[in-house]
């Protein structure tokens, strides 16, 4: 929790008054015991009706004080509580943005949404009970006992006997449960992992009629979170029978030292009541911090979890800037460069070569599977090469700071993914700029005749692009991607929705771009690729292939191989490939 405390800087004030207006409040509850004893002993025993009514008021006065104490103290905790968890939300954000593909794969998906959202709203609820009670309720606990011993120091002696056991037992509790509470988590991580994925496979699930199977699966992962949290709930219910009995035990006990005080004239009627409204202050306020114990052991783990998080460091460690001063001839220099994923049992990608210059277009190709997506992530710098180098500028991609670099990159991954909003505020993701560049960018991706049969940039999308085709999305992904002139264009397998007439539009579009950016274009269709100024042909993580469509054509197997199996085996003449280009 420690490392967290720094987001409550500007909230100091509040944690310092929070707990005072509570101290306040308890110090009036101190006083009510005093004031019903002097009510009974003097009012009451002498049927002096001016006196209680004089009392009463007292009474009163000290109640509303202590509510106007409550209200101000609840409002500095929970805003304080609310405001340190939002400074901790926008950092881990910021956190998690800068992390790598391998930081964020290593971590997974659900636990950065479980420790996002749960693990906060937990450190949340415990900010706000520590606030409140914290501090008032061990101030009532031994105010209540010095009290006592204002009234009748050898009965007070009961107040001294039983705290300390108390007090054992809360903290015994709290020092187990936390790291059941723990455990709590892990298990809704994973329970969160199934929900994610039958919503986002809810479709395929379906159709395969996988749902039994699936239910199973769910079934299995929230009975082990209930388990654990029912076993959790236990050890926490403890908390209250335990005092129970403590407290219980402690007022049979000052019941009977103070009868035997009355019977002796040591004690009044009054001053008995006092006490034993001190000890159920005592055991009202053990049951808050009981439930408090129980927060807190929640908020703890949570927040170990989420300091777990920020302890992750960026992989990605380059400040050096793009700048058009750090622009050569050179755009991409791959030099046997090889790729393994972390824990991984082979190698993704073994010995790539590659030059590619600035504007010139590069088409990768190969069978699925065969590391096409792998090396454009490399070339992005998602991913660090683990031998060998990938240069763009003439400078290794992790030296470039990242905004940087992200700058320069424009990508379209092969899953199109669009956001929730108008076709404009998804195409000003790539840059801020005029509707005018963004309808060129729209032209160029062939996307204007379905806008303009819509509302244009005005056109609604849905969560994941709900309500457009697969080639419409893929259509708005290219045009968002071209916003703002990039030195990098890569289309990751971006036009396999298309239509070839659609496509060859595109692709004669892109041609015709001024200035011209660096363009990769990954494809399983030979005819996306045949225009490029050189191909490199991938199979397993090797790149058994590099030149025009012309060499590879004349040369390599496999680039034939997938050309007729498209093309078909008449397709062999030279007239008929430079037909097929144009």
């Amino acid at each position: 929790m420690k490392k967290l405390l720094k987001y409550m800087k500007e909230y100091k004030a509040r944690c310092i008054l929070a707990p005072t207006f509570k101290m306040l409040e308890a110090a009036s509850e101190l006083f009510v015991p005093l004031v019903v004893a002097d009510i009974i002993d003097k009012g009451i025993a002498f049927s002096d009706k001016s006196y209680i009514v004089s009392k009463c008021f007292l009474l009163i006065i000290l109640a509303v004080l202590g509510l106007s104490f409550t209200v101000a103290a609840q409002y500095f905790s929970a805003t304080a509580a609310v405001g340190f968890t939002a400074n901790i939300k926008k950092a881990l954000f910021r956190h998690i943005a800068s992390l790598e593909y391998k930081d964020i794969d290593r971590l997974g998906t659900d636990s950065l949404i479980t420790r996002m959202t749960g693990d906060i709203n937990q450190i949340q609820n415990g900010v706000n009970l520590t606030l409140r009670l914290f501090a008032r309720s061990p101030f009532i606990v031994f105010g209540a006992a010095v009290m006592a011993f204002t009234v009748d120091a050898r009965s007070a002696l009961v107040f001294v006997a039983v705290i300390p056991v108390l007090t054992a037992v809360v903290f015994a509790v709290m020092l187990y449960s936390i790291p059941l509470f723990k455990k709590v988590q892990l298990r809704i991580e994973k329970l969160t992992g199934a929900v994610r994925e039958y919503l986002y496979g809810v479709r395929l699930i379906r159709s395969f009629r996988t749902d039994k199977a699936e239910k199973e699966k769910f079934d299995k992962r929230n009975d082990a979170a209930l388990k654990i949290s029912v076993f959790a709930g236990k050890v926490s219910a403890l908390m209250n029978p335990l005092t129970y009995v403590i407290i219980n035990l402690g007022i049979i006990a000052l019941l009977g030292v103070g009868a035997k005080g009355v019977n002796a004239s040591r004690l009044t009627s009054g001053e008995v009541v006092a006490l034993y409204n001190y000890m159920s202050q005592i055991l009202i306020e053990l049951l808050k911090l009981a439930n408090l114990v129980i927060t807190v052991s929640k908020a703890l783990s949570a927040a170990s979890r989420v300091e777990q998080l920020f302890d992750v460091q960026s992989s990605a460690n380059g400040d050096a800037l793009l700048t058009d001063s750090t622009r050569n001839d050179n755009a991409i220099e791959i030099e046997n460069m090889s790729f393994a994923y972390e824990n991984a049992g082979e190698s993704a990608l073994r010995n790539i070569s590659l030059t590619v210059g600035k504007g010139e277009t590069l088409g990768i190709i190969g069978p699925t599977g065969s590391g096409k997506t792998t090396l454009v992530n490399l070339i992005c710098g998602y991913y660090t090469a683990t031998e060998g180098e990938i240069k763009i500028y003439g400078k290794d991609v992790s030296q470039y700071d990242r905004y940087s670099l992200r700058k320069a990159m424009h990508v379209v991954p092969q899953k199109s993914v669009l956001f929730r909003g108008t076709v404009r505020d998804n195409l000003l993701f790539g840059a801020d700029t005029d509707d005018d560049e963004l309808m060129k960018a729209v032209r160029i991706a062939q996307a204007e005749d379905f806008l303009n049969a819509k509302d244009g940039l005005d056109t609604k999308i849905g969560e994941e692009g709900a309500g457009l085709s697969g080639g419409q999305k893929q259509r708005l992904a290219i045009a968002r991607a071209l916003v703002g002139s990039p030195d990098f264009l890569i289309l990751d397998d971006s036009s396999s929705a298309l239509d070839l007439a659609t496509d060859k539009a595109l692709r004669q579009a892109l041609e015709a771009i001024e200035p011209k950016p660096t363009t990769i274009i990954v494809s399983q269709r030979a005819l996306s690729v045949m225009n490029a100024d050189k191909i490199i042909v991938l199979c397993d993580g090797d790149a058994v292939g590099t030149g025009t469509h012309e060499e590879l054509f004349a040369s390599n197997e496999l680039y034939r191989e997938i050309y007729f199996s498209q093309f078909g085996e008449d397709s062999l003449s030279t007239s008929e490939i430079k037909e097929a280009k144009v």
